[in-house]
């Protein structure tokens, strides 16, 4: 491929940073979090893990694969086939869909301590409600959380003290701008597995507790007895415990990986891979934790529309046909080993964690990190690979494709090589390095 973006995709983005604040919806999928200048901004079309984009490039999609929301990869025919019909029936009425009684079921089977369930139609919103449910259930204010949570005031609260107390939390620098100023003091930061830190806030602020809100794990698992150091600790102040599986869920095991690790909490939170591309979110809980859902109102619109409810069920069903999070530890293995291979081979110091394959990442070990991984994804981009440092495997990533992808990175990676010898990093560079973090764009 020449062109390091095509003109279609550019001349629209350009006029999106005009018209909307941001540039895109999404943080993680702004251009300028892969390449400035060169990643493609929109796509045409989405099959497998192919993406075809505006200019009609076609590229293998070696990245998080919609932010880990396609685990079954792009429009899956059977999740597909389910939404058409609905879509087809009409997905909208006054009346409500019954698909979603199905679904509330059928998540409770899948997760037998549950017996409560809301639906909603994304990971940010599902997560602010479980947080206001917990809180109306209990009649306290405070949250401990750990983890990255999404958007809300309830989360970005933590920041509103006198430093960024959510750093190292996925996102650094999020700035609170917007969020009262009165509800500094109601959110609680503690890093993973510090149980000191989290011991802190139980003695400080225990009695207001309403919930502990945390990622079970995300990149591998805890330590023995973190997870219900937590619990236990919680529930001893009177607050509940709520585990955020948006991203997560549905990797490591058919349900919340909670299941595996043996700790279950009072309630849970997915999203993302529920779906898989289709907007869906659901808070499930015992009846206790939830009893706050019945008090609080917690009510929209959309939350009522069909295509969510429909394509969850058909992608429980690919999911636990296929046993998906099998194939995507597989998967994920094997692009591990070539990224050590590959860093190996050319001499390159690379940090490659032994980490959870399904959520695989790399990094380079140098002063130009950012420069470097910058590089890399121009590169692979003009070899029709769309690449970054971390990959979500999916269903529809073959050993082929992985075997294409190997060849790509071997050839790119002597480059990065060569240029680090040569001191021309920057100099080989097609446009600025890519942001880290939050930043404004305009």
């Amino acid at each position: 491929m020449d062109e390091a973006v095509g003109s279609k995709s550019r001349d629209l983005y350009t006029h999106a940073k005009e018209r909307m604040p941001g540039g895109a919806q999404l943080l993680s999928k702004r251009p300028e979090m892969f390449a400035p200048d060169c990643w493609p901004a929109y796509f045409r079309e989405a099959r497998d893990c192919e993406v075809w984009d505006l200019d009609g490039r076609h590229f293998y999609d070696m990245t998080h694969n919609a932010v880990g929301s396609c685990l079954l990869g792009y429009a899956h025919p059977d999740v597909t086939r389910a939404v058409q019909e609905r879509v087809a029936r009409g997905s909208m009425c006054t009346l409500n869909p019954p698909e979603e009684v199905e679904l509330a079921d059928r998540l409770c089977e899948i997760h037998p301590w549950a017996e409560r369930v809301r639906l909603f139609r994304a990971g940010g919103e599902a997560c602010a409600a479980a947080v206001r449910i917990a809180r109306a259930t209990t009649g306290r204010s405070a949250v401990a959380l750990c983890g990255y949570h999404g958007w809300h005031d309830w989360y970005l609260a933590a920041n509103l003290g006198d430093d960024d107390a959510l750093r190292g939390h996925l996102l650094r620098g999020l700035d609170p701008a917007g969020v009262p100023r009165e509800l500094r003091g109601t959110a609680f930061a503690f890093p993973y597995e510090d149980r000191v830190a989290f011991q802190q806030i139980i003695d400080a602020h225990g009695d207001r507790l309403a919930a502990v809100v945390m990622e079970p794990c995300r990149y591998r698992d805890p330590e023995p007895g973190f997870l219900a150091f937590v619990r236990d600790r919680a529930h001893t102040v009177g607050a509940l415990l709520v585990y955020d599986e948006i991203t997560i869920g549905w990797r490591r095991c058919y349900g919340g990986v909670h299941l595996q690790l043996g700790v279950t909490p009072d309630i849970a939170v997915f999203a993302k891979a529920l779906g898989n591309g289709h907007p869906i979110g659901a808070v499930i809980g015992t009846a206790d934790a939830m009893e706050g859902a019945h008090t609080s109102f917690i009510s929209s619109t959309y939350w009522t529309e069909s295509v969510g409810p429909v394509a969850a069920l058909a992608t429980l069903d690919a999911m636990r046909d296929t046993e998906v999070w099998a194939h995507a530890d597989r998967i994920g293995r094997m692009v591990q080993d070539l990224w050590r291979d590959a860093g190996k081979r050319h001499g390159l110091s690379l940090t490659v964690p032994e980490a959870h394959a399904c959520l695989a990442h790399f990094g380079f070990d140098h002063e130009q990190a950012n420069e470097l991984r910058t590089l890399f994804t121009q590169r692979m981009l003009h070899r029709g690979f769309l690449a970054g440092v971390a990959f979500y495997a999916t269903l529809a990533h073959t050993g082929d494709v992985v075997a294409q992808y190997g060849e790509a990175v071997d050839g790119v990676f002597a480059e990065l090589a060569e240029a680090l010898s040569e001191g021309s990093v920057t100099d080989r560079m097609e446009g600025p390095p890519a942001h880290q973090g939050f930043r404004r764009l305009l």
